[in-house]
């Protein structure tokens, strides 16, 4: 069993051990995963699926902020990095601080690129891109009920 710590990784460091993949499929996914719940580790467990190796890429604090608002993340990056590679579906973590993670996709070249159901595929970001080199775009179907959004919302109103 790999150490949860040798799955949290820099870009640098993912590219390094990408080149030795030695014909793995590589799946990509990417997301803010700030209260992590049922709904994530489906999805992450069905992406695993998709490949050989599944990494996550997750949006900094500084990026959730920018695309959730000033309250969230609830939990910070280094707590919600440690969590996802504590999963056994999970291979390796990467953070990024744009708002979208298109620059780690052109540069980790994965062969599969998933999102969940909420996404389209013609506007999952990196598309095109991983179409471009023969690669496949794919959606997973979202359990329903199943948001970090909908638990903060539970949270603050006091029902359970």
């Amino acid at each position: 069993m790999r150490m949860l710590l040798d799955k949290i990784v820099t870009i640098k460091r993912l590219e390094g051990i990408l080149r030795h993949r030695k014909g793995k499929k590589i799946v990509f996914t990417n997301g803010c995963f700030d209260i992590l719940h049922y709904g994530h580790t489906y999805y992450l467990e069905k992406a695993r699926l998709s490949g050989d190796i599944l990494i996550v890429a997750i949006n900094s604090d500084a990026s959730v902020r920018r695309l959730k608002g000033r309250e969230r993340p609830v939990n910070p990056l280094r707590d919600r990095m440690r969590v996802l590679a504590a999963l056994e579906s999970v291979d390796y973590v990467v953070s990024f601080s744009q708002d979208t993670p298109l620059s780690i996709i052109k540069r980790l070249k994965p062969d599969v690129l998933v999102k969940g159901g909420d996404w389209k595929i013609e506007s999952i970001v990196g598309g095109k891109e991983v179409v471009s080199w023969g690669g496949e775009v794919k959606s997973i179907p979202l359990k329903k009920g199943r948001s970090s959004t909908g638990i903060i919302k539970k949270c603050k109103s006091g029902n359970k």
